[in-house]
């Protein structure tokens, strides 16, 4: 039997994260470089930016861009092969939840929450996949939600778009799998991002969603390491269309 460590090696790989300025992008960015690939960083923030690739060195690189903006995405896809060649694993981090009450949703604030959070990470991966394709190999890793099958409180549009991130993972999967190209999701539970900073700056609201969860405790960022290095490997060569929640067993309740 092989060493079963070698699944997890993504020497020779090539990946891009979308949303790699802060949060559980950066963290990815981290883990599949820690885990041998070279990585390609994606966000709007350069210093943030050029904070993460001195981090990792010279396997890193980045491009500026807002990846929600759909007359780009040839140029970004261009850009993205540009320092390492074309991609072979694509993980969609970047999001946006404007947390409007349903009563107060405006057409802006709705129409930027599914562009980014459900169309960017379809029309990206659109252009990603022929070069996936022609290799016979990659992964597509979006990023789901406890509001994937939850309602919260201000989160309407947010929850529409990561419902549908759900159904576009089921339906990528079914697109392109048999080209050996898996498509999975992330679901992750409370985390310190940005993205959830209004909870924890409320210390009584994060314990509150620590005792919903089996475990006891919000999440870590080291605790979506594993889960996101089985789904960019060969050790996840089976597994596609699945939405993993990563939530210490907060849906589980």
């Amino acid at each position: 039997m092989a060493d079963p460590r070698a699944l997890f090696d993504l020497t020779g790989r090539v990946a891009c994260v979308t949303g790699a300025s802060s949060g559980l992008g950066r963290r990815a960015a981290l883990a599949l470089a820690g885990a041998g690939a070279k990585v390609v960083g994606i966000a709007r923030r350069k210093e943030a930016l050029e904070g993460l690739v001195s981090e990792i060195g010279a396997d890193a690189a980045y491009v500026v861009a807002d990846v929600a903006d759909r007359a780009g995405i040839a140029d970004l896809a261009a850009a993205i092969s540009a320092p390492f060649g074309a991609p072979d694993i694509v993980v969609h981090a970047a999001g946006i939840n404007t947390r409007q009450a349903a009563d107060d949703v405006t057409p802006e604030g709705w129409d930027q929450t599914i562009a980014l959070n459900l169309g960017a990470p379809f029309f990206l991966s659109q252009a990603l996949v022929p070069a996936m394709k022609a290799r016979g190999w990659g992964r597509i890793v979006n990023f789901a939600s406890l509001q994937t099958t939850r309602a919260f409180p201000g989160g309407i549009a947010y929850g529409a778009s990561k419902a549908g991130v759900g159904q576009l993972t089921r339906a990528m999967a079914e697109a392109w799998s048999a080209d050996g190209i898996t498509a999975n999701a992330i679901g992750p539970g409370f985390f310190p991002t940005e993205l959830t900073q209004a909870v924890f700056d409320d210390p009584a609201r994060a314990a509150r969603n620590a005792a919903q969860t089996c475990i006891q405790r919000n999440g870590r960022m080291e605790d979506m390491d594993g889960p996101l290095l089985f789904l960019c490997s060969q050790a996840s060569s089976y597994v596609t269309g699945q939405v993993l929640m990563v939530d210490g067993g907060f849906t589980a309740k």
